[in-house]
């Protein structure tokens, strides 16, 4: 399967370089912004995806973020890939991920242009939450696992 954990210096190089240039750079938002403070606890789950020829090409990570919940963050596919599954397989991993912990419910702030993938892969908004950067508007979305 090719989602996996980043495991080396350069997995976890190449991870943040794909988040930065997917969900920061666009926006002009600094070098660094792509990075939350939670990464390295060892409750976060990260998801990679590389091509055969290794190149990084999706990324997703996954936190407890309350009782019997667990939080999708920083969900990004590089736009040349995207369209081909990657997203779902991606969120297939880190869904797995947290039944293994027990988690019993899945939450995530989505995009408001990525609703419709969510939604086609069983989630549904509770509410409009943030406006990311000012511009990008944000729903809460919630899915039973």
């Amino acid at each position: 399967m090719p989602v996996r954990a980043p495991s080396s210096p350069s997995d976890f190089a190449a991870y943040y370089q794909l988040r930065y240039r997917v969900l920061r750079q666009p926006w002009n938002q600094p070098l660094g912004s792509e990075r939350a403070d939670d990464d390295d606890a060892p409750s976060t789950t990260h998801a990679l995806y590389s091509t055969q020829a290794g190149e990084v090409v999706g990324v997703a990570r996954l936190h407890p973020s309350g009782p019997g919940q667990a939080q999708v963050r920083y969900m990004a596919v590089d736009p040349a890939f995207q369209g081909q599954g990657i997203g779902q397989q991606l969120l297939e991993y880190l869904e797995d991920a947290a039944r293994r912990q027990g988690l019993t419910e899945c939450i995530l702030h989505a995009r408001q242009q990525a609703v419709p993938f969510y939604e086609r892969l069983g989630y549904r908004v509770v509410a409009p939450s943030h406006q990311l950067f000012g511009t990008i508007q944000h729903f809460l979305m919630r899915k039973d696992l």
